[in-house]
């Protein structure tokens, strides 16, 4: 079989150090009674650790060339089975309660893919995924700190955050331009504030962070007057980025239920 050769359309970059792929097996600590979800498996470094540890295996691959290989390593395991298709368009709570996803999720659909699977958190235990260091820094980040945006918000909204450690470039083929982390993420069954709807909470959010330069009284003139900003208790003269996760669901509380 010829070597596979990284489709850049897909994002592919396959990890190569073994003592990065063992740290990342010894941060899943796989269990027999596990059903493992791992996403874009690509070449199956982490693959086979996976599956001689956990009780279950289910790979999601887009790459049709990719899931052929993994058929043809892996295919004859009973607890191994291979999907041919897009994680993005995946149905993660059809393969059955307290999954553990994981994944070096392409840099290119890392933020939609992370939404998307936070909405199927009712069935998800935990994540455990390969992330560009970016944006896992933006999912940490405190308010006030220069990468605190949208996702940060969101993000903690729905799920505890916890990096693990960073990973080199040169730790892939071919080499990213970009340092990458590890990073986990335990989804919350209750939210850690009251924010009335998701859809609010995001609405307020997204208004308030498309123009992080600006004062809220400005960015959200088409949500809020100035009063009904100080009417929760935040002052209008203060930036997006100043806010914690309870004061956007303070704002997102005031809102009709019906808001879209």
């Amino acid at each position: 079989m010829k070597p596979h050769r990284p489709r850049k359309r897909f994002g592919q970059h396959f990890l190569a150090d073994p003592g990065v792929i063992d740290a990342i097996v010894t941060a899943i600590n796989p269990q027999p009674g596990d059903t493992i979800v791992e996403i874009g498996p690509g070449q199956g470094a982490i693959t086979g650790a996976l599956a001689r540890k956990a009780g279950k295996l289910h790979c999601v691959e887009l790459d049709r060339d990719l899931a052929a290989s993994l058929r043809g390593r892996f295919g004859e395991r009973d607890n191994v089975v291979i999907h041919e298709a897009d994680a993005l368009r995946f149905d993660f709570c059809s393969l059955g309660d307290s999954l553990r996803i994981v994944g070096n999720l392409p840099y290119n659909i890392s933020t939609p893919l992370l939404f998307h699977l936070i909405e199927h958190r009712d069935c998800i235990a935990d994540m455990h995924f390969m992330l560009q260091k970016e944006v896992v820094d933006r999912m940490a980040a405190p308010p006030g700190s220069r990468t605190y945006g949208r996702l940060s918000v969101m993000a903690q909204y729905r799920a505890n955050i916890t990096p693990l450690f960073d990973v080199l470039p040169e730790s892939f083929t071919p080499t990213p331009k970009v340092r990458s982390t590890i990073v986990r993420l335990q989804p919350l069954k209750k939210p850690p504030v009251d924010a009335g709807t998701f859809e609010n909470l995001a609405k307020v959010v997204t208004a308030a962070f498309s123009m992080r330069r600006k004062t809220l009284r400005n960015s959200l003139r088409a949500v809020f007057s100035e009063d009904q900003i100080l009417a929760t208790g935040i002052d209008p003269g203060q930036r997006a980025e100043q806010l914690s996760l309870s004061q956007f669901a303070a704002l997102a509380r005031s809102l009709p239920y019906d808001t879209n």
